[in-house]
């Protein structure tokens, strides 16, 4: 995605760039449509296209490295990360990264809270008082209700609202507070 906005604030095509940095043209496209990542790429790849574009290999794999992945993606790995971490650790990466924060100054607001959320759960089940840095954040809500795939699909198959209610009802408070619907976060694979 960032090698697709680089093109375009340069004028040039695909095509263009295949040319200008010497790689095949299929490798530059599998890049631009995200079957192929930037960080998985050989070290010429990536010199050849930050070269092509007069940015350092650096700042062009860090551009990469910072770009949104869909909210399901997001939660996932969050609840990948708690899953490997373990609930002491986990809070405190989380804390010490201020990704939080982070997200926030992003504007990535459902990511932030999500994570927010997050943390005040995993705080309140092992009685750890909550970080007073982000007491801000926490008047914060979501505009609209945000519900996980599973649930939206199920609601559209079944043509009504009873799923979207019944998970509402169950979701966990720390999410809910945010307008986030989440019912399990350690049952992942």
């Amino acid at each position: 995605m960032v090698v697709n906005e680089l093109m375009e604030r340069a004028g040039i095509t695909k095509y263009r760039l295949a040319q200008i940095a010497h790689i095949p043209y299929m490798t530059i496209n599998d890049i631009c449509n995200g079957k192929t990542s930037l960080g998985r790429c050989n070290a010429e790849t990536v010199y050849q296209i930050a070269k092509a574009f007069n940015v350092t290999v650096e700042e062009l794999l860090e551009a990469a490295k910072e770009q949104r992945c869909s909210f399901s993606i997001f939660k996932s790995n969050v609840c990948h990360r708690l899953k490997e971490l373990g609930d002491i650790d986990f809070l405190l990466q989380t804390l010490s990264n201020d990704d939080i924060r982070r997200y926030y100054e992003k504007a990535w607001y459902p990511e932030c809270l999500y994570l927010l959320a997050m943390v005040d759960y995993i705080s309140r089940l092992n009685q750890i008082s909550l970080c007073s840095d982000y007491d801000d954040l926490r008047s914060m809500k979501l505009s609209e209700k945000v519900f996980p795939s599973g649930v939206l699909a199920l609601a559209l198959a079944e043509k009504n609202d009873a799923p979207k209610e019944a998970a509402w009802k169950e979701a966990i408070p720390e999410f809910k507070r945010f307008n986030i619907v989440e019912n399990e976060v350690r049952n992942v694979i």
